[in-house]
């Protein structure tokens, strides 16, 4: 006698409802909060949330401030060359540590621990290095090279270069241990066939390891990307956006109209824009991630 099959609602019951806490805070937290900011980025609410609306006012006000347009020219240079440096380096020292070197374990170790102090620890560390009172130009001065100059703290051209050395130095571990992991997952044979082919080790990475590790490059992108985009604590804990505005960035704009300047609407204008340019990295990483892909069907069995 056949088994009944339960109700369709009623399947993998447990399932579901251990999935409703994750569910609901989906749709409050994250999708509720987000239309939030995006509908009082239109009104001009200050201290507290009203809904008087003034339209794209926020919004035009925000391309007209020349505070905002240097957090923008600031985010690309730093999104830039944090994002190029990381996956470069990152990579090497993976192709590096794959070699099977003694003492792998202790080099992943010191790679990666960087990655578990906080941005802001990360900010202090970096501050007292490059702080020319007491650190790296007062050590080279004091070995006796005393027209040595290294100002890339405390002058505004270079500051933001400065934030790039700490954030790699801080996040090159992680991409190392992403391209590790990577590098592992490949067949051995591919190695062998390269050399029996007598193809050179830069050309078997460049032509062949790296076209098959596109899904880690990928996700290493998506996170890195996000990272950057909401880069704040570093530049506070470093620079606290200065000389004047030379390192300001938009997550820094964001929380001082919030909380410091008492203008909500700018703020929250801030930020959608900050969510948009999160979205343009994220969907189109998505799309290609869960895109159908076509399966060979199988002739003749």
């Amino acid at each position: 006698m056949a088994a009944t099959r339960p109700f369709a609602p009623l399947r993998n019951l447990n399932a579901k409802i251990a999935a409703v806490p994750m569910i609901a805070t989906v749709l409050v937290v994250f999708i509720g909060c987000t239309l939030w900011t995006v509908v009082y980025s239109f009104t001009s609410s200050r201290s507290l949330p009203t809904l008087d609306f003034v339209g794209i006012d926020q919004y035009r006000r925000l391309f007209t401030t020349s505070r905002w347009i240097v957090s923008l020219r600031n985010l690309a240079i730093f999104g830039i060359l944090a994002l190029s440096f990381s996956l470069v380096l990152g990579f090497i020292l993976a192709a590096l540590m794959d070699q099977k070197i003694r003492f792998e374990n202790t080099f992943r170790t010191v790679f990666l621990y960087p990655h578990a102090l906080s941005f802001i620890v990360t900010g202090l560390v970096w501050q007292w290095i490059l702080t020319p009172a007491y650190g790296v130009q007062k050590v080279v001065r004091d070995l006796g090279f005393e027209t040595f100059n290294f100002p890339i703290l405390t002058d505004g051209r270079f500051t933001i270069y400065a934030i790039v050395i700490a954030s790699l130095w801080q996040g090159t571990g992680l991409v190392m241990a992403l391209m590790l992991a990577g590098l592992r997952n490949i067949d051995d044979e591919i190695w062998k066939a390269a050399r029996v082919d007598g193809i050179p080790t830069w050309r078997t990475y460049l032509f062949i390891i790296i076209p098959m590790m596109r899904p880690v490059f990928a996700t290493t992108l998506v996170i890195i990307a996000a990272t950057i985009v909401k880069v704040y604590d570093l530049v506070v804990a470093m620079t606290n956006g200065g000389p004047g505005i030379a390192s300001e960035v938009p997550a820094k704009y964001v929380y001082d109209f919030m909380f410091s300047r008492g203008n909500l609407g700018q703020g929250l204008a801030a930020s959608t824009i900050m969510l948009t340019t999160v979205l343009i990295i994220l969907v189109p990483w998505a799309l290609y991630e869960y895109r159908p892909r076509n399966r060979t069907l199988g002739v003749g069995k």
